[in-house]
């Protein structure tokens, strides 16, 4: 039987600072790479790409089911022939912070509009 701590989802987090005028070029790739990374790799859960209002940062947020399955698409993103190293140098970063965090609680909003927090311990 797995422990309670494998069983949590994993998310991983990638903020770019970046100037202005390349914003939308690096949305679209990394859209572009979400989308292979979901396609490609199992226990791909949801992804967000969200953008500062001055433009100059881009988040990208990853869940996946496992740490396992994160990491192993992680590989294969810096490896990859359009890989992270590539999509850094192609958007000019000025600067790129990674995180990985467990998932220890999800708060949602149901059909019914009530909140639901799911724990996982």
């Amino acid at each position: 039987m797995q422990s309670p701590r494998n069983n949590r989802s994993f998310t991983q987090l990638m903020e770019f600072d970046i100037e202005p005028q390349w914003q939308q070029a690096l949305v679209t790739a990394l859209s572009e790479q979400t989308e292979r990374l979901a396609t490609d790799h199992q226990g791909f859960l949801s992804a967000s790409i969200q953008a500062s209002d001055d433009g100059r940062r881009v988040l990208n947020y990853l869940q996946w089911q496992t740490r396992e399955a994160g990491e192993a698409a992680l590989r294969s993103f810096e490896s990859g022939e359009q890989g992270f190293w590539r999509l850094i140098q192609a958007h000019r970063a000025k600067a790129v912070t990674f995180g990985s965090f467990q998932v220890l609680r999800n708060i949602e909003r149901s059909l019914d509009n009530a909140l639901h927090c799911q724990l996982v311990d």
